[in-house]
């Protein structure tokens, strides 16, 4: 035996759960499977039938807690576990939530609802499963707060679309002077259209600021076939806009005051007050208020859950998958990840990299050498690691290395 061998000693029985209970959640019901100590060295394996509603969730909490159940493991089917997650840690039980890719039944075997709870509950029990992130009561609320915002923030840029398709039927060709038709000269004109104003020339006036110098190509602009049926569907857009944009300012009001109380850095004693934690991330190139929010509200606020930066990242799927066999060694994509995550931090990433910073000269290191998204992924990379660290310690501030700074690594 000419080869390397790699020696390892495990104790033995420290991965096993010796009572666990599994979860084949359904929208309404699940299958549960016990598994307790019977007599001697064997197994009590029960498996029942169990209703979604509160009561029945409850009643199960009660059974589970009388058989002495350590874990409660459940797949993340949808949104039908959070019932299940939910009451049960209420309850105090130890919940559980796995991917369901990493508990596929082995190939070739019969699959039920009843077996994949069996196989599930036989993995719980040897340690062989990764428990899934769930945030505590207070980051889940921000969480809907901040999608809820986001969602909303889809719709109001669906329904300018709109305004923009109704101006191009007709003929009005606005947004090719005018960068913001929504500002205040575009919106003015458009209010103007709507009551009836015809005149180029007069529309044009309504010009506002810098906007004044470029009063003939308005004019030119504004020239078309708008009609009141034109008018009466851009009047229902703006309403709606005009009720979102109320909306998302009342989101963002919430999302404030929630992030103020989840905010670890309150007063220390030896060093007055700290800086609280949103205003710390915003000093991040490319990272604002809301980019911070949102970060927040899917990472959280205690980092002790990933124990490094790496881990982080890692749970993110903003690491490359090392796939080594034989002399071959490669990496494969990152994966999926948390898309709210992953959305924030890729428009933070391209923010970054237009910035005159030293996350600005990374990125266009990268750009050279790699293909633009795969630059945008490093770069979202890094902002996630300074997140981290900022979370994690806070007393800790962003300090720019400066766009010089490979440069004067390098020895010339």
């Amino acid at each position: 035996m000419g080869g390397q061998i790699e020696v390892s000693e495990l104790e033995v029985g420290d991965e096993l759960v010796a009572r666990v209970a599994a979860l084949d959640i359904a929208k309404a019901s699940a299958m549960v499977c016990t598994r307790v100590p019977g007599g001697g060295s064997r197994k009590r394996q029960e498996i029942q039938k169990v209703g979604a509603t509160t009561a029945a969730i409850l009643e199960l909490a009660d059974h589970l807690i009388c058989q002495g159940v350590e874990l409660v493991v459940m797949e993340s089917t949808s949104d039908y576990w959070r019932p299940f997650y939910y009451l049960l840690e209420d309850r105090g039980l130890a919940c559980w939530l796995v991917n369901a890719r990493d508990v596929k039944n082995v190939p070739g075997r019969p699959k039920t609802d009843k077996l994949d709870a069996v196989w599930l509950a036989k993995l719980a029990e040897r340690g062989m499963l990764r428990r899934s992130f769930v945030p505590p009561a207070a980051v889940r609320r921000l969480r809907d707060l901040t999608r809820a915002r986001a969602v909303l923030t889809a719709d109001r840029t669906a329904y300018k679309e709109r305004v923009e398709k109704v101006l191009e039927d007709a003929q009005i060709k606005l947004s090719t002077v005018v960068s913001d038709i929504f500002g205040a000269s575009g919106r003015a004109m458009l209010e103007a259209m709507i009551a009836g104003e015809r005149s180029p020339r007069a529309l044009a006036d309504l010009a506002r600021g810098a906007m004044r110098a470029k009063r003939d190509d308005l004019t030119e602009a504004l020239r078309g076939r708008f009609d009141t049926h034109h008018g009466y569907l851009i009047r229902l857009y703006l309403e709606d806009i005009d009720r979102l944009d109320a909306q998302i300012a009342d989101l963002g009001v919430h999302i404030e005051t929630a992030v103020r109380e989840l905010d670890p850095a309150g007063p220390d004693p030896g060093n007055g007050l700290r800086m609280p934690l949103l205003e710390r991330l915003a000093e991040i190139p490319g990272v604002g208020r809301v980019t911070a929010q949102n970060i927040l509200a899917e990472t959280g606020f205690d980092m002790s859950v990933f124990p490094t930066p790496g881990h982080l990242a890692s749970w993110a799927k903003l690491t490359p998958r090392t796939l080594q066999s034989g002399a071959k060694n490669t990496s494969g994509s990152t994966g999926h990840g948390n898309p709210w995550l992953r959305r924030a931090l890729g428009q933070a990433a391209v923010s970054a990299g237009k910035s005159q910073s030293f996350l600005g000269a990374r990125y266009r290191r990268l750009v050279k050498r790699k293909p633009k998204k795969k630059a945008q992924a490093a770069l979202a990379r890094n902002l996630l690691e300074m997140v981290w660290h900022l979370i994690a310690d806070p007393d800790a501030r962003y300090r720019d290395l400066g766009t010089d700074w490979y440069e004067r690594r390098t020895d010339p």
